[in-house]
């Protein structure tokens, strides 16, 4: 009985070796797996903090439609220069026919009168990051308010000089 134990053994491990681990493909290279780079950040002042906004990345760094999108984080500098992690925004419509074309996020953890320097990182869905988007600095201000309907005044054509 030890004989058929151990050929049963054996043909298991063999059997084993020959499946193998079920990974069928060739390795994709970290390239062709991460988000290509935002290149469109802007930001603006607004009442309550500085809002940032961008347009989604829609394929990877070698090109491929990306469809396995799953958030950004929103990093920004602090005095040393280091950025930091200042929040992030969910992607949620992976399986929707129409996706968000633009996100936007506002960090309302700022100063008047202090300058700020932003950039975003698109992650994918099993956490392969893109490079970093082009930086956006600005300084946080007081909007100006909205003209008032009521007391506004169009300017006036300036006359064009005469030949």
């Amino acid at each position: 009985m030890g004989i058929g134990v151990l050929v049963a053994l054996l043909a298991f491990i063999g059997a084993a070796a020959w499946v193998g681990c079920g990974v069928k493909s060739r390795p994709v290279p970290p390239q062709a797996a991460r988000p290509e780079r935002i290149g469109d950040l802007r930001a603006e002042s607004v009442q309550d903090g500085v809002k940032l906004s961008w347009g989604r990345p829609t394929t990877y760094e070698m090109g491929g439609r990306m469809r396995n999108l799953g958030y950004f984080a929103i990093m920004r500098s602090d005095a040393q220069g280091f950025f930091r992690n200042v929040g992030e925004v969910p992607v949620t419509d992976q399986q929707r026919l129409q996706q968000q074309q633009m996100f936007a996020f506002t960090d309302h953890d700022t100063t008047i009168g202090r300058s700020y320097t932003y950039h975003v990182i698109s992650f994918t869905q099993d956490n392969y990051k893109s490079a970093p988007s082009n930086p956006v600095e600005i300084e946080r201000t007081v909007p100006r308010p909205p003209p008032n309907p009521e007391t506004y005044v169009l300017p006036t054509p300036t006359p064009l000089p005469l030949p």
